[in-house]
C-alpha cells in the first residue's frame, strides 16, 4: 500500500504553523482584495460606470484571492469560513457566502515532510511500526486535517485521520484575524455584533482539534446507530487514537450523490432517513454534527445502506435550547405567531417591539425556515424556491439597525447543518414529509 507505483503523487501545499506566518498569508489576503478592489474601479470608471463599494469587493478575482488563501491556511481561517457561508443569508451577502461555500469542497494536502512530523508527534519517531502498511498518499484532505488507509498488524484496514501540525495553536488568532479582514473589507454590516458567534467558534474549533473528543463523539453515534440498518459508521481503534490522530476502521463507499442516479423512491427513502437522523440528534440525542459538508455522507451502492463519516464538528445543545427550538416548530406548525415570539426570544432571537414591522419580518423568516414542516404532506425539495426567497427576506431584516444582531450561535450551527440537509435533498430532487417525520417529537 505505501508505495503504489499507479498512484499520482503530489508534493502537497505546506501549512503555515507560526502566528507570523499565518498572520502573513491574512495580510496578503487583504493586500490582493484592496489591490482587486482599486483595479475593477480603474476598469469601471474608464466604462463611464459609477460602481458601488460592495459591487468592486465581490468580483471574480477577489472570490478566488479569498478561497486560494483560505483553503492554503486550513485549519480555524478555513473552518470559519465555511461556517459563515452556512447562515442562510442572514448575516453576510450572498456573493460573499458564495465565495466562502466553495471552501467545503477545498482540501490542499500537507508535504511528506509535516506529515512525517505529524506522526512523529502522535507515535514517535519509530512511528512506521505501529502499522503493517500506511498509504503515504491521502484519500481526503479538509480544513483541519487528512485522511491516510493504513493496515494494523492483525490485518484490519484503518483510516487514520492526522492533523496539520500548528493548526490548533492557531485558532484564536486565525478567528480574529480573518474577522478583522471581514470588518475592514465593509463585508459585515456596521450594526453585526457577531463577537459571541467568534468566541463560540473558538471554542467549536479547539473541541474539533482535539480528536480524542472526537473519538468520544465517534463512539457515542455508535451506540446510537450500532443497531440501525440504515447506517454505517467506522469503529474507533483506541489504542492508535491519539491527540493528533484519529484512528478508525475503514469503511468503503460512494459519494452521496450517487443516489441522483437512483429510482424516486430510493432518493426518498435516503433523504427521509438523514431527515430523521437530524431530528433524532437534536430532539433526542441533543448531539447533532454540525457540518453539512456532502463528503461526510456517503452510499453503498449494493446495500443502500447510508456511510456517516466525520463527527469533529458535533456540538452538544442545552435542554433548555432544544425544548424551546421544540415549542418554536410546534407553534410554526399552528401558525401560532404569538406562541413562535415567545419562543424565539427565549431561543435567542431578538424580536423588536410588538406589532413592529421588524417582528413580522422575523416571524415570517422562521415561518420560511421551517417550511417543510409546517405541512402533512411530501415537501418537493427540487422545485423549492426557499432558499431564495430566505436570502431575500435576511437581507430585509438586516435594514432594521435597531434591533438587528446576528441570530443565537445554537441556531447557526444548528441552520447550517439544516441548510446542508435541504442542499442535499433538492440536489438530489427528493420528496419528504417531514411534518409526519417530526410529529413523535411535537
Amino acid at each position: 500500500m505505501t508505495d503504489s507505483p499507479d498512484k499520482p503523487r503530489s508534493k502537497g501545499k505546506a501549512v503555515p504553523t507560526s502566528r507570523t506566518g499565518r498572520f502573513a498569508k491574512v495580510a496578503r489576503l487583504a493586500g490582493g482584495v484592496a489591490g482587486g478592489m482599486l483595479a475593477e474601479g480603474a476598469r469601471q470608471l474608464r466604462a463611464g460606470n459609477r460602481p458601488s463599494r460592495r459591487d468592486l469587493l465581490l468580483t471574480p478575482g477577489n472570490a478566488r484571492r479569498v478561497t486560494k488563501q483560505l483553503s492554503e491556511m486550513r485549519g480555524a481561517a478555513m473552518k470559519l469560513g465555511q461556517i459563515l457561508s452556512m447562515d442562510s443569508g442572514e448575516l453576510l451577502p450572498k456573493e460573499l457566502t458564495d465565495i466562502l461555500a466553495s471552501l467545503r469542497s477545498e482540501g490542499t494536502s500537507m508535504p511528506e515532510s509535516q506529515l512525517e512530523e505529524a506522526m512523529v508527534e502522535a507515535y514517535g519517531a519509530d512511528w512506521e511500526s505501529e502499522f503493517h502498511l500506511f498509504d503515504r498518499y491521502p484519500i481526503a484532505a479538509a480544513s483541519i486535517g487528512q485522511v491516510h488507509r493504513a493496515v494494523d498488524h492483525d490485518g484490519r484496514e484503518l483510516a487514520l485521520k492526522i492533523q496539520y501540525p500548528g493548526v490548533g495553536k492557531s485558532i484564536a488568532s486565525d478567528v480574529d484575524n480573518i474577522a478583522t479582514v471581514l470588518r475592514i473589507s465593509g463585508l459585515l454590516p456596521e450594526q453585526a455584533d457577531i463577537q459571541p458567534l467568534l468566541d463560540d467558534a473558538k471554542r467549536q474549533l479547539e473541541d474539533e482539534a482535539n480528536y480524542l473528543k472526537e473519538a468520544k463523539f465517534l463512539q457515542r453515534f455508535n451506540e446510537v446507530l450500532g443497531q440501525d440498518e440504515r447506517f454505517i459508521l467506522p469503529e474507533l481503534v483506541p489504542d492508535l487514537t491519539r491527540k493528533n490522530v484519529l484512528a478508525m476502521t475503514y469503511v468503503a463507499g460512494g459519494p452521496i450523490e450517487a443516489i441522483a442516479r437512483r429510482s424516486q423512491e430510493e432518493r426518498d427513502r435516503v433523504v427521509s432517513a438523514l431527515v430523521e437522523l437530524l431530528l433524532t440528534e437534536l430532539f433526542e440525542l441533543r448531539m447533532v454534527q454540525t457540518d453539512p459538508n456532502f463528503a461526510n455522507y456517503q452510499y453503498r451502492w449494493s446495500t443502500g445502506e447510508i456511510v456517516l463519516l466525520d463527527f469533529g464538528a458535533t456540538r452538544d445543545f442545552k435542554a433548555r435550547f432544544v425544548n424551546n427550538y421544540r415549542k418554536l416548530a410546534v407553534a410554526a406548525v399552528h401558525g401560532d405567531r404569538e406562541a413562535m415570539t415567545v419562543a424565539a426570544e427565549k431561543v435567542g432571537y431578538s424580536m423588536g417591539d410588538e406589532d413592529s414591522h421588524y417582528r413580522e419580518l422575523v416571524l415570517e423568516l422562521l415561518l420560511l425556515a421551517l417550511e417543510p414542516l409546517r405541512e402533512d404532506r411530501l415537501y418537493d425539495f427540487g422545485t423549492s424556491t426557499m432558499p431564495e426567497r430566505l436570502s431575500t427576506l435576511g437581507k430585509k431584516a438586516t435594514e432594521y439597525a435597531d434591533f438587528w444582531h446576528a441570530p443565537p450561535t445554537d441556531v447557526v450551527y444548528f441552520h447550517r447543518k439544516l441548510g446542508g440537509i435541504f442542499m442535499l435533498a433538492a440536489k438530489m430532487n427528493a420528496r419528504v414529509n417531514v411534518n409526519a417525520l417530526m410529529q413523535r417529537w411535537l
